[in-house]
């Protein structure tokens, strides 16, 4: 294992350890770190006044420094105390597993950061949005609760076909973005492609719509009241430009509703509109609210249907407890209800998220198909019959029995034996020499094996993915893209090196380099380059060398007038160094 681990850590499943990668320190450079301190110093400055009361003090809980990078195995230490961990991976990751590492209380960050040339927003995850977006809000316990309890039903969403194609298209769009050297026409065909993808989605899927509200809440939510709304959406607090942007009246505030699940978003641009949500708990009752309409607690035709059109391993649940994981391809209906279903490919049963012994992939290799519903002419279904009723209808061990449920499936077989449940429920019956039949259409017929018929009046539950984890081989994590690393040129690495001897100035640890050698040199050989020279402003102005100082101020314009889209930021950078500077003398 390439990461340190914890007991939460300890917990996670195999198949999502495998989307984990180390944080390599190291290779975070001293541009990157600057890039980190000027965003966290200008929010943390900004986002005081207009962020959630629980942000600043989630800060101080979970050990996030304004100075540096944030590293994993610190941050472990210290959000182990509140009951989460944090682990690093690359960039996007799929939605469910995203969701899934939520509901083992796992915050997953991606460890890149943003390039200094979009050091206001970025659509690929970094361990800004991250780690100073997501981690300081989860130290409210209430919000944490439904950050955890959204991953817990999120991950049983059931997606459909195209949204993995969907979740390639924009996960490459996000790295082409940040990688440096993207042209603009490779940047407008990747967007082309999201925006294709986007109109011929169809009806939309579970993932998709709770997407909406994971979107609409974690990552860009605002609340309180609509006129005068507080931000707690990781999206905009790891945004110094969409920050203030969202505060306007340039952006349409709605009240947070179930609504919210059907509004799309593009993440390549400023939302339009965000929602307010009036406090923490409204978010869990809208949560709730939402998995109600979900195949996980509406089972049925429609959540086994939405099964087959995902294409992905998922489970429905039966009446009398069992579970059915693998494929689905088959529902056959009567009157609006599933009278039959089949797998198609390895198969496994589980009573209570448990695999039943002698019921895994290896025993049902090639799918899993069987009847439901009550027989015909007798009220009582086969799961609330008694042992003397089952007795009384020859459901008993070595009788040769035809089964006619209603809807016209008709069993026939020698019964070999009964599987129960823990409440004595009849859940699986063995049948040899036996044939399955709807009208002319042979469903089943034994070959020299037993047939394992399901039993079930309805089915109660349909959702993403197995009942029992252990039941299938779920290492298949493979992306087709990955995070692009910029290549460094000697230019890159000199000016690195000139931002790390002002960060070891600043810190205490070489106070014998020349200031004003390091400002020649960027005017000289990096004029576009404005960042160090603010960090240069901001050690003049602590050392008293208003000349100095001054002479920056000087560059700093020049650079404003050659680059005006950083002007802002610099002026923002300029003003919160003469805040702290007036503040500090003051005291």
């Amino acid at each position: 294992m390439s990461y340190k681990s914890n007991p939460i850590l300890d917990k996670l499943p195999g198949h999502l350890r495998q989307f984990i990668k180390p944080q390599d320190y190291g290779e975070y450079s001293a541009i990157d770190q600057a890039v980190w301190r000027y965003v966290m110093r200008k929010n943390v400055d900004y986002l005081g006044r207009v962020a959630h009361g629980s942000y600043l003090e989630g800060l101080k809980k979970t050990g996030i420094s304004i100075e540096q990078i944030p590293n994993m195995y610190g941050m472990n230490r210290i959000l182990k105390d509140i009951g989460w961990a944090a682990v690093a991976v690359d960039g996007f990751i799929p939605p469910s597993a995203f969701m899934e590492f939520q509901a083992y209380n796992v915050l997953v960050i991606a460890s890149d950061i943003r390039q200094l040339e979009h050091i206001e927003y970025t659509p690929a995850p970094d361990i800004i949005h991250e780690g100073a977006g997501h981690a300081p809000i989860i130290a409210n316990p209430e919000y944490a609760e439904y950050l955890r309890r959204f991953g817990e039903i999120g991950c049983k969403a059931i997606s459909s076909a195209k949204d993995f194609e969907l979740f390639e298209a924009v996960r490459h769009l996000s790295i082409i973005k940040e990688a440096s050297g993207t042209t603009q026409s490779e940047i407008q065909k990747a967007e082309d492609k999201i925006g294709t993808l986007q109109q011929n989605m169809g009806e939309p899927s579970e993932m998709a719509l709770i997407r909406n509200l994971h979107w609409w809440t974690v990552e860009y939510g605002l609340i309180g009241t609509l006129d005068k709304p507080k931000i707690y959406g990781a999206g905009l607090l790891s945004s110094i430009g969409e920050s203030k942007w969202c505060m306007t009246d340039k952006v349409k505030k709605i009240p947070y509703s179930i609504e919210a699940a059907h509004k799309t978003f593009d993440i390549t641009k400023p939302q339009p509109q965000l929602f307010v949500t009036p406090d923490f708990a409204f978010l869990s009752q809208v949560l709730e609210e939402f998995a109600n309409t979900m195949a996980l607690r509406q089972g049925g035709l429609l959540g086994i249907d939405k099964l087959i059109n995902s294409k992905e391993l998922g489970t429905i649940e039966l009446s009398t407890g069992l579970q059915i994981s693998g494929n689905f391809d088959k529902v056959l209906s009567h009157k609006g209800q599933p009278i039959f279903f089949k797998t198609n490919g390895p198969t496994a049963l589980a009573y209570r998220e448990k695999e039943l012994i002698g019921h895994g992939i290896d025993k049902h290799p090639a799918g899993f198909g069987s009847p439901l519903g009550k027989l015909k002419g007798i009220n009582l279904a086969i799961e609330d019959m008694s042992p003397r009723d089952l007795k009384a209808y020859d459901i008993y061990e070595g009788k040769q029995v035809t089964l006619d449920f209603e809807g016209g499936v008709t069993v026939s077989g020698q019964i070999i034996t009964g599987t129960r449940n823990l409440m004595g429920e009849i859940i699986l019956i063995t049948l040899k020499n036996c044939t399955v039949v709807y009208r002319d259409e042979i469903l089943f017929q034994s070959h020299g094996e037993f047939y394992h018929m399901a039993i079930g009046e309805h089915i109660v539950s349909a959702y993403n993915g197995p009942a029992d984890l252990n039941s299938f081989n779920l290492m298949t994590h493979k992306l087709h893209t990955t995070t692009i690393k910029p290549e460094k040129d000697t230019k890159r690495i000199q000016l690195e090196q000139l931002y790390r001897q002002v960060r070891d100035f600043r810190e205490g640890k070489n106070t014998t380099i020349s200031r004003n050698k390091i400002f020649k040199a960027i005017k000289d050989n990096y004029p576009e380059d404005w960042l160090l020279s603010v960090e240069l402003y901001e050690l003049a102005k602590s050392n008293n060398d208003f000349i100095f100082a001054e002479d920056i101020r000087d560059h700093l314009e020049n650079v404003k007038l050659d680059n005006p889209t950083v002007g802002h930021l610099i002026d923002d950078g300029i003003a919160l160094v003469n805040e702290n500077f007036h503040t500090h003398r003051a005291k």
